[in-house]
């Protein structure tokens, strides 16, 4: 019989992934360790004296590697947590983040039925990656009509998937492969469209964690020179895709206010914009709403 059971390697790897600098080494250790031996977090501490045969610890020890050599937690066990379910979550797709969920709870206001006889708004999301956002959002409201785009044929694939394992089947995502507003038609279309562009400084990509800049697709992360490139485009083009009265919703970065406000100042179809907080009390979200009466 092996000397390693479960809580034995749970700890030594706690151990091995803290001296390695690795973030939050025992839930690290857990979440692969489960993976490993295909059981849940809890199932590893009800059977915590389970010893582990060689395969198993090979198996695990390959798992330890990947992580030490920064490779993420969820490219390695292939999903990831986000909102209310779990994604897949293949390499050259962007992890879903804690922070966007921020994003989510702020789109959820507008989506709330006031009146039983409204019709379904129709929703856009624009670079939609692992479907995260508006899966999460159609799973929750499925009476609403949601499309998504993505340029990367990865993400289309990969929202697909997403789609399929967590949505009814009746309950569809239209999806087509384009960037931002490319091969959409020039209409007043949609009551609200949704975006967590890439918005990191093209000069702070170097800077960033090896887990980001090692492993995950850079095209999802650079917002250019001064990280508003693809925040600038999206919003000096969404009034001629937002219905009277519309809004767009952005996640963006802390320090992006000013910058989201010139580039608002620019638009007169747009009202000014409003910011909310993410749990960390960082500015995440920008909130722009098309007026009702515009020049167009």
């Amino acid at each position: 019989m092996s000397d390693w059971i479960i809580s034995k390697v749970i700890s030594w790897s706690e151990s091995y992934f803290r001296s390695n600098s690795i973030d939050n080494p025992r839930l690290t250790a857990e979440i692969l360790l489960g993976f490993s031996l295909d059981i849940k977090r809890i199932e590893l501490y009800l059977q915590h004296d389970r010893p582990l045969n060689k395969d198993e610890l090979d198996f695990y020890k390959q798992l330890i590697k990947r992580r030490i050599n920064r490779e993420p937690v969820a490219y390695i066990t292939g999903r990831k947590g986000f909102y209310n379910s779990e994604f897949l979550t293949p390499p050259n797709v962007l992890i879903p983040r804690p922070d966007t969920e921020t994003l989510v709870e702020n789109i959820l206001t507008y989506l709330k039925p006031t009146d039983s006889k409204v019709k379904p708004k129709k929703i856009l999301e624009l670079g939609a990656g692992s479907g995260a956002i508006i899966i999460s959002l159609a799973d929750l409201f499925p009476e609403h009509l949601y499309f998504a785009n993505d340029l990367s044929w990865e993400a289309i694939k990969t929202v697909k998937y997403n789609s399929k394992q967590i949505l009814d089947n009746i309950k569809k995502i239209n999806l087509f492969q384009t960037s931002w507003f490319d091969a959409i038609k020039r209409s007043p279309l949609f009551d609200i469209i949704i975006s967590n562009p890439p918005y990191i400084k093209a000069s702070e990509i170097e800077t960033l964690a090896e887990e980001i800049k090692n492993f995950e697709p850079i095209s999802a992360l650079d917002g250019g020179e001064d990280g508003l490139e693809c925040l600038n485009e999206i919003i000096v083009n969404c009034s001629d895709y937002l219905l009277p009265g519309g809004t767009l919703l952005l996640e963006m970065g802390f320090d992006q206010k000013e910058g989201v406000n010139d580039i608002v100042k620019t638009c007169p179809d747009l009202e000014q914009a409003e910011f909310e907080k993410d749990l960390a009390g960082h500015l995440r979200v920008a909130i722009i709403k098309k007026r009702l009466s515009t020049s167009k």
